[in-house]
């Protein structure tokens, strides 16, 4: 039987994530983010609820996420989701489920949201073409195809 186990999430980081180490001197971080959830409700047609993921990102993955991100910055993170259990202090078994990340990416540019060309505008997500202003180019017939 075939399986596959993949997350790819963006959400907004619910604290600063603190980077710790292992005995072994490995790199860890754990964190969580809200990630907005659409629901219908008898009130609102189209209302929303925040899911809060925990994560855990190691070595490479968790260094450059306590570098760069912060309490309330939206972040992308891809990995896949893995359970796990344990017995506490008082003798009762736990369980957690977490996303453990292979990959963290930036949401917003640098800047927060500067356009990277001056006077261009990004245009709305289902915006539809006639929305949005295009810039002529030139045709260049150097071009080898």
């Amino acid at each position: 039987m075939a399986s596959f186990n993949k997350v790819i999430l963006i959400g907004n980081l619910t604290a600063d994530p603190e980077l710790k180490q292992t005995s072994n001197g490995i790199s860890v971080t754990s964190f969580s983010i809200a990630v907005s959830r659409r629901f219908t409700s008898k009130a609102t047609d189209n209302a929303q609820q925040a899911d809060f993921i925990n994560i855990v990102a190691w070595r490479n993955t968790a260094e450059f996420i306590t570098k760069y991100f912060q309490k309330g910055k939206p972040i992308l993170i891809v990995g896949s989701i893995q359970t796990r259990s344990w017995v506490d202090q008082n003798g009762q078994k736990r369980y957690a489920t977490e996303v453990v990340a292979d990959e963290a990416q930036f949401v917003e540019r640098k800047g927060d949201g500067a356009s990277p060309v001056p006077g261009a505008t990004a245009a709305p997500y289902g915006a539809s073409p006639k929305d949005v202003a295009f810039e002529e180019m030139s045709t260049d017939d150097d071009l080898p195809f």
